[in-house]
């Protein structure tokens, strides 16, 4: 083989292997450093548009996340309340019907119990006020209460066109009172409803008592619609559970499936890099031999 002072074959091909050495550790080094054998667009365009993708599918999963969480706060603070109005031996519609049963009784003060009826008239309005979280109050409506309330329960993504999921609910199921008093508790029939209740004028009259009758059926048929309204909101409550649990489960499963797609598997990693770190120096050494060769072309002119 001859010798040529410009051009030095084994130089420039130990320079090229050497040259590649180095991209491939420099690759092996930043996939190292990230955790990721695909961490821009340019280390593989399809894997990287899909995992960016899943990525903000993810983040806007996160989002569905917190709303369910806002929600089932509002629900259940809604569902406390109703619990609460429907009540007890002690106290709510319960001990209301109870107090009207007593109250037919011949010859009772039925002053007295009115002053047990109309304390538990203002314990039941005070119950539906205080059911607020975030400024929401289902059961005791105002003029700008909206007529339904939209949850937020799911997110999904079909050939690029987002699905958003919510659960409806009519707020009339569960108002107790309306601006209009039109609620489960204020609506009057006959000019009454449970909340103005008053036994105070009646006697042990036949018309009186069946006046009391009245009253007792008015407020049986409203626990039942109260009861109704809170088994509703519960059943809301468990599906929120439900999706809530999902989604969680749905953000862990596309984290998985994006490290798939993208991570860099440490265990090879290391050992490419323990491989390349030996190709480099023998690459350095090749280089190093091969530029001696021009060196002792010199010692032919001496």
């Amino acid at each position: 083989m001859s010798s040529s002072l410009l051009t030095n074959s084994s130089a420039m091909t130990a320079l090229q292997t050497l040259r590649n050495v180095s991209s491939q550790l420099a690759t092996t080094q930043s996939r190292i450093s990230t955790g990721q054998r695909v961490a821009t667009a340019s280390d593989n365009a399809a894997y990287w548009s899909i995992a960016t993708s899943m990525r903000a599918d993810n983040a806007a999963l996160s989002a569905v996340s917190d709303s369910l969480g806002l929600s089932a706060a509002t629900v259940d603070t809604e569902y406390t309340a109703l619990t609460a109005v429907v009540g007890d031996k002690t106290g709510g519609l319960t001990k209301l019907q109870a107090l009207l049963v007593e109250a037919k009784t011949a010859g009772i003060d039925r002053a007295k119990i009115q002053s047990d009826i109309t304390q538990i008239q203002q314990q039941m309005k005070g119950t539906a006020d205080a059911a607020t979280f975030n400024g929401v109050n289902w059961l005791s409506a105002t003029a700008s209460t909206p007529a339904t309330f939209d949850l937020v329960s799911s997110f999904s993504r079909v050939s690029g066109t987002p699905t958003i999921g919510t659960i409806t609910l009519t707020i009339s199921d569960f108002s107790l009172y309306t601006a209009t008093s039109g609620g489960i508790l204020d609506t009057q029939t006959s000019g009454v409803s449970v909340d103005n209740i008053d036994i105070t004028s009646l006697t042990d009259a036949a018309s009186d008592q069946t006046t009391l009758d009245t009253y007792i059926a008015q407020v049986t048929a409203v626990i039942n619609s109260v009861a109704s309204a809170a088994a509703n909101l519960g059943a809301v409550k468990n599906r929120i559970q439900t999706n809530t649990d999902f989604v969680k489960t749905l953000m862990d499963s596309v984290d998985r499936g994006i490290g798939q797609l993208v991570d860099a598997d440490m265990n090879a990693e290391s050992t490419r890099l323990q491989a390349l770190q030996t190709q480099q120096q023998l690459g350095v050494q090749a280089l190093s031999i091969a530029n001696q060769n021009s060196q002792s072309i010199l010692s032919l002119f001496k």
